[in-house]
């Protein structure tokens, strides 16, 4: 894992642009704490901050490749799981290689199939090529958008990077969001709309996507998307056929130079991966460490909900024995969760969802320093149709993002100003449409199941990027790679033609991928209910962000003021608001925090 960074420029010299790349590069270092590399030539200039996995002396980049007296340079940041035998392959076409990397697998496999590259990789990955003999710089990102890539265009060049702050860094970039940009972080929250940098005329390597640019055209291609097809699979195939992915998936990635750790919440999904990880390191004579998360007072405070069933810790620790792993909790209390609200904002150079994404940074703070790798449960939800949002009809027939509904949105808090010139509903009504208008819906389903279809590939395409944003941020912050084995594309390919009365077989959630783990867990964790990701309970969070919320809105300065109606806020913050109280409370004032934060730091010019 690793951060990039990259300037082509048709017209102008950047043979002498070392400062300007440095800047770029120096602002993920955290991606990257290992090394740095730097290439120049007429036409592009490539940058790279490294984090070592695999091949600490050979994966070494920006990586050359010369031909015919052409170079073609590669900066990539991520994983292929399939790499050996893509190495394999390649060989047998004539390939030689001088190391033992992924990163010189990925070269040669754009030697051998140029663009087409993208389709022989599993892996998550994001990388920029430049092939100085075409003049043309290529741009491809993994199936689910795992791992992130942004770019510019301005004038004759265009600008790239890992983070929004490797295009920010470049003087051609300003810090400005429009009425569009504006209406994604009130109308949408924290989830984006794929393909949108939020800031003016930045944009993103969609997931699935490779681009192509040359001085005269610009070529987008979607080299992979969701087909539909009738699933013939009976029960038992299909709970074997998810097994063998699942087993396949995590012994791929359990592949690593460095040390590596699995996540452990107690529920299912992480349960079961740290089972099959388990299983493997002890084949191998290992054991596998894993880490969870809680809270001071957690005990005392827990107050059961829709979301919150019970205490993770029990079951953690149930799993954690049952395995044989050496575990690892982290407790953290209100005050440090308050006093790092922001670091998850300076991450994802976007506002976020607070202490959820807080806490998240600090547990890989901790688990940094005893590894570089982790197994993570994230995205089974989304894939195997887990919420319970897939069989609620409020939901399944709503005309907005369900996520949003079930919220409320953040647009009700705005100035009349703002909501007259943002129209956040009909922003939500539009993006929503246009996803819609995406679905490959199969002919013959039930009008259940094609909203059921429907549902599917919101949470994949809009809810799933979000959540993997969060994790990527909040983990190479640290210069920490977390893997998600619930986003191996086959998998993901198998499950979208799943009904969704299979997966929810035995009338429980996730019911089919509660029957694949049953040789690897116990029968009541694989039964446990859902449970969300862990809050604290503590008063003193609440009390500390409503404070801070306070002097923001006493501060005349504060660059959130115009947009928001600051009456309204202010009675949430001091407690008088009889309709917003308790979480729903928290989440607002986390969100609006860290909007002000993100206009104030980034110095951000709104053009309305």
């Amino acid at each position: 894992m690793c951060g990039i960074a990259g300037w082509i420029d048709w017209s102008k010299d950047l043979s002498n642009q070392q400062p300007i790349l440095k800047e770029m590069t120096d602002s993920i270092i955290h991606r990257g704490p290992d090394a740095d590399g730097f290439w120049f030539s007429e036409r592009a200039a490539f940058g790279h901050r490294r984090l070592i996995v695999i091949d600490p002396e050979g994966g070494i980049q920006p990586m050359l490749y010369e031909k015919d007296g052409k170079t073609i340079a590669l900066t990539y940041n991520g994983e292929l799981y399939n790499y050996l035998e893509l190495r394999k392959e390649l060989e047998e076409k004539g390939h030689t290689f001088k190391t033992a990397s992924d990163t010189e697998v990925l070269l040669h496999a754009y030697l051998e199939w140029k663009e087409d590259c993208v389709k022989h990789f599993n892996g998550i990955f994001a990388f920029g090529i430049w092939d100085e003999a075409r003049g043309q710089l290529m741009l491809g990102r993994d199936h689910l958008g795992v791992k992130p890539l942004f770019f510019a265009r301005r004038g004759s060049s265009i600008i790239f990077g890992s983070e929004l702050k490797v295009l920010l860094a470049h003087p051609d970039v300003d810090a400005v969001v429009d009425r569009e940009g504006l209406a994604e972080v009130f109308a949408l929250g924290p989830m984006r709309t794929p393909g949108n940098g939020v800031f003016k005329d930045v944009e993103e390597v969609r997931a699935g996507h490779y681009m192509t640019f040359t001085k005269e055209n610009t070529n987008v291609q979607k080299y992979w998307t969701l087909k539909s097809k009738k699933h013939e699979d009976d029960l038992e195939t299909t709970e074997q056929t998810i097994r063998s992915l699942l087993e396949d998936t995590v012994k791929r990635q359990l592949l690593s130079d460095m040390p590596l750790v699995s996540m452990l919440s107690g529920g299912l999904d992480s349960s079961g991966l740290t089972a099959l990880a388990g299983r493997e390191y002890k084949q191998n004579g290992k054991t596998l460490s894993t880490y969870s998360i809680d809270f001071v007072n957690n005990e005392r405070d827990f107050e059961e909900d829709f979301l919150r069933r019970d205490l993770d810790e029990p079951w953690v620790k149930k799993v954690a024995e049952h395995v044989g792993t050496d575990h690892h909790s982290i407790v953290f209390g209100a005050d440090k969760l308050v006093e790092n609200l922001l670091v998850p904002m300076r991450a994802r150079d976007l506002p976020g969802v607070g202490e959820l994404e807080t806490s998240l940074y600090l547990l890989f703070v901790e688990m940094k320093k005893d590894a570089t790798v982790a197994l993570s449960g994230e995205s089974a939800d989304e894939v195997f149709s887990g919420y319970p949002w897939f069989h609620q009809e409020e939901y399944l027939d709503a005309d907005i993002y369900p996520w949003l509904k079930n919220l409320g949105g953040i647009a009700r808090i705005l100035s009349d100003d703002a909501k007259e010139k943002l129209k956040p509903q009909e922003y939500q009504k539009r993006r929503f449409q246009e996803a819609v208008s995406e679905i490959p819906f199969l002919e013959g389903e039930s009008e259940l199941e094609r909203k059921q279809r429907q549902m599917s590939y919101l949470f994949i395409t809009r809810f799933l990027p979000f959540m993997l944003d969060r994790k990527d941020r909040a983990s190479m912050m640290t210069g920490f790679e977390v893997r998600v084995p619930f986003c191996d594309y086959r998998l993901v390919e198998y499950l979208w033609n799943v009904p969704f009365e299979v997966k929810s077989v035995d009338n429980i959630e996730k019911g089919i991928l509660r029957r694949a783990f049953k040789e690897v867990l116990p029968d009541d964790v694989r039964n446990r209910k859902k449970s969300a990701y862990p809050s604290t309970k503590d008063d003193a969070y609440l009390k500390g962000i409503s404070k801070w919320m306070l002097d923001v809105l006493d501060d005349p300065s504060s660059p959130i003021l115009p947009l928001i109606n600051t009456e309204i806020i202010r009675s949430i913050a001091d407690g008088t608001n009889e309709r917003v109280k308790g979480t729903n409370a928290r989440g607002l004032i986390d969100y609006l925090l860290q909007i002000n934060g993100w206009l104030k730091e980034y110095k951000i010019e709104v053009v309305l």
